[in-house]
């Protein structure tokens, strides 16, 4: 079994709440989803907008290796002639080898949306598929609420699907446009319709997808079962973007497909370029990842419980439903003042420690103790690999701090001011170093690295990629412990560090003299 898969989030994801694209992010994304092996893309609906009017344009340059691009449109308008209906010519003007265009189903949004006849709007199907048929293309009939419609007249939402296969339509795609059915109804429903539509005389056969929207967080599972039942093609968006609460999760739907259902839809070497894929996308529509978003978020097979972390040291599967390598991701161990042994053990394996060690049981301590005065390690892995590195009795100091000073002040013409100087050890030599910046952070960043660039030019490439403040004991208002997460990058790795403290500054200055010592010592 081979189900195709074909992606909306072009259009149906940038109707996503937050979302917006840019036609070359749209580009960007269209080349990524056919790198990866997407076998269907869909633009954008070119009678709607004139972003996707150019987006077709330019994509005319683009070659595609594994997809077929589809353009989006509705049937005809009622009672007019497909020849005079502006936004079917703009369809055929994108010039795509498919067409995808969406119909009413349902007899409550035939008479009471669309306002029109039950019978035109079955004329309007009939036209409008076969427009495109006699232009070559190939075409995808969605079917829109059609499991509503089905329910309320299911005689009607099956006339709907024979007009648009005997126009000639490749696909009827089955619309769960609500997002409120369950899966138990959709393969039903599903079945019925595959054993209704073969039972016509001199049919000619046709192949059924599925459409379906997660308002009742349902998506995914709906889609499975609609596989299940017999549908060939899945619809949905990368990380389930879309409108309200989203459509089907592409990136969860392949994951299941390929691995719980034994389904060829990728490739082994495909699926591992599953993570990389939802990060892109997330990345490109400025959205933050979600951590545990199914397979691919950075929790997925992130372990935190003692006795988990127990279990998989042992047996790696005991607490994981598959390898997270098979889709790109990886295994992680948390660690935090819930941790066992194992936890602090595990980090000290990766790192070439003894997990057994005095030293070990002394950091797990330590790590307990700090996270009672307001530290978070759960996130901060290369707080914990520092801590286990200067538990050694080799460990020697890249650097100390002898004194800092940071100023703020209002200048006349200048406006806010930082000032800082710091004062630094490397080796026998002290350095003090002076600089400004736009807040005391950066100040007393960039006076740290003008101290420390003679002697480590590496940190050259270290840069800060995400600052956060969090305030731990709020009702102590403004004397309140604060805690500081710095996540840095060098270009090929990134890392968290993490300083708590009374004053903000002095937290700061931990995750940041952590952060640089990580760059030094282990990347």
């Amino acid at each position: 079994m081979s189900t195709l898969l074909y992606d909306t989030t072009l259009r149906d994801g940038s109707q996503g709440e937050g979302v917006n694209f840019s036609v070359n992010d749209k580009l960007r994304i269209a080349q990524r989803l056919d790198d990866f092996g997407i076998h269907y893309i869909e633009g954008g609906w070119p009678g709607s907008n004139p972003k996707d009017v150019e987006f077709f344009r330019q994509a005319r340059q683009l070659r595609f290796r594994n997809a077929r691009l589809a353009a989006f449109g509705s049937t005809r308008k009622a009672h007019t002639p497909i020849e005079r209906d502006s936004q079917i010519q703009m369809l055929r003007e994108a010039e795509t080898p498919v067409v995808t265009l969406v119909a009413k189903t349902s007899t409550l949004h035939v008479t009471h949306v669309l306002e029109t006849t039950l019978e035109e709007n079955l004329a309007m199907i009939r036209d409008s598929v076969a427009f495109f048929k006699r232009h070559g293309r190939e075409v995808m009939h969605d079917a829109e609420h059609f499991f509503d419609g089905f329910k309320l007249d299911k005689d009607y939402a099956l006339a709907t699907l024979r007009a648009a296969r005997d126009a000639g339509a490749d696909w009827l795609v089955l619309c769960d446009t609500n997002g409120g059915t369950m899966p138990w109804e959709i393969a039903a429903i599903v079945r019925q319709t595959l054993v209704a539509l073969r039972e016509d005389p001199g049919a000619r056969s046709v192949r059924l997808g599925i459409h379906t929207h997660n308002d009742a967080g349902l998506a995914v599972a709906n889609a499975l079962a609609a596989v299940r039942a017999g549908c060939e093609q899945v619809q949905g968006t990368i990380n389930g973007l879309g409108e309200r609460v989203g459509n089907c999760d592409l990136i969860t739907t392949i994951a299941n497909l390929k691995l719980k259902m034994g389904d060829d839809c990728v490739t082994d070497e495909q699926l591992r370029g599953l993570t990389d894929l939802s990060r892109f996308v997330f990345e490109i529509a400025n959205l933050a990842p979600d951590i545990r978003q199914p397979y691919v978020g950075q929790a997925a097979f992130a372990h935190k419980g003692g006795i988990h972390v127990a279990a998989i040291l042992k047996v790696e599967h005991s607490y994981q439903h598959i390898d997270p390598a098979l889709v790109g991701n990886q295994k992680r161990v948390l660690v935090s003042e819930l941790s066992g042994r194992g936890n602090i053990a595990y980090k000290a394996q990766e790192m070439g420690l003894n997990p057994d060690s005095a030293e070990v049981r002394q950091v797990l301590q330590r790590i307990k103790e700090l996270e009672n005065q307001g530290f978070f390690f759960e996130g901060a892995d290369a707080s914990v690999a520092l801590m286990l590195r200067r538990a050694r009795a080799d460990y020697a100091p890249l650097f100390e701090l002898i004194d800092y000073m940071v100023v703020v002040e209002h200048r006349e013409g200048r406006g806010v001011l930082a000032e800082a100087s710091v004062k630094i050890r490397v080796d026998d030599e002290i350095a003090h170093t002076v600089a400004e910046g736009n807040g005391p952070v950066n100040a007393l960043d960039l006076a740290m690295r003008k101290a420390l660039l003679p002697h480590y030019p590496k940190i050259k490439k270290v840069r800060l990629t995400d600052y956060k403040v969090r305030i731990v004991d709020s009702d102590k208002a403004t004397g309140s412990t604060t805690r500081v997460t710095i996540e840095s990058t060098n270009g090929l790795h990134h890392w968290t560090t993490v300083g708590c403290s009374s004053n903000i500054v002095d937290a700061s200055w931990q995750a940041l003299a952590d952060s640089i010592e990580y760059a030094l010592l282990m990347v």
